[in-house]
């Protein structure tokens, strides 16, 4: 559920951003000048602290309403997306702190991999059954007298996404990922390969703490 609402949180957060900008491109001159250049960062809290006035023409001030109104928004949003980080954070640690400990796995990562063992015990009976679930277990693409494995485009594409992100983190931070990818690469295999065989890895690790949660 927790995931569900920052999920929404965000998706309209961005939709905020974009309306504030379009609002600047389109805007009277004077809103226009004053949001040129301005960082996506820093974009809500410039547009929150217009201050429509009596007296402006009415493009002006229907223009500044709108444009304090979605700065608001972006700012509440962010708020509450802080909260349920907060709460993710808490029933995340508290479920299975051994997840969280591995390498690359952050609160979301994790979270995402809990709700798909949740929402699939009967994928948890095997190792091998959860990694079908994930869409990492290899599919055979030998031809001739060439062995080779292709990835796998099916199973649950939100816990798929996650071990992409711990591999993805670990061949950027990790020494003994980035050599292992450093050999497969000079033995010839592609980076796709590369990834699915380390996203077949981290399943089994992950497979370990969640039989554990």
């Amino acid at each position: 559920m927790l995931l569900i609402a920052k999920r929404s949180a965000r998706d309209t957060r961005i939709m905020c951003l974009n309306q504030i900008r379009h609002l600047g491109f389109t805007g009277p001159d004077e809103l226009r000048e004053r949001l040129r250049g301005v960082a996506r960062r820093r974009l809500a809290h410039t547009a929150a602290a217009l201050r429509p006035t009596a007296g402006t023409d009415v493009v002006t001030h229907a223009t500044k309403v709108a444009l304090h109104t979605l700065g608001r928004r972006v700012l509440d949003l962010d708020a509450t997306t802080g909260r349920i980080d907060h709460e993710l954070e808490l029933l995340v640690r508290a479920s299975a702190p051994g997840l969280v400990a591995l390498d690359g796995v952050g609160i979301d990562t994790a979270a995402i991999l809990l709700v798909a063992a949740g929402d699939n015990p009967q994928r948890l009976r095997s190792e091998a059954a959860f990694a079908h679930l994930c869409g990492v277990a290899p599919i055979e693409a030998s031809s001739g007298k060439t062995i080779r494995r292709r990835l796998n485009r099916g199973g649950n594409r939100q816990a798929n996404h996650a071990l992409w992100r711990i591999v993805f983190t670990r061949m950027s931070s990790d020494e003994r990922t980035r050599k292992y990818v450093a050999r497969r690469l000079a033995e010839g295999r592609s980076k796709p390969e590369i990834i699915r065989i380390l996203k077949r890895y981290v399943a089994r690790e992950v497979y370990k703490q969640l039989r554990r949660a």
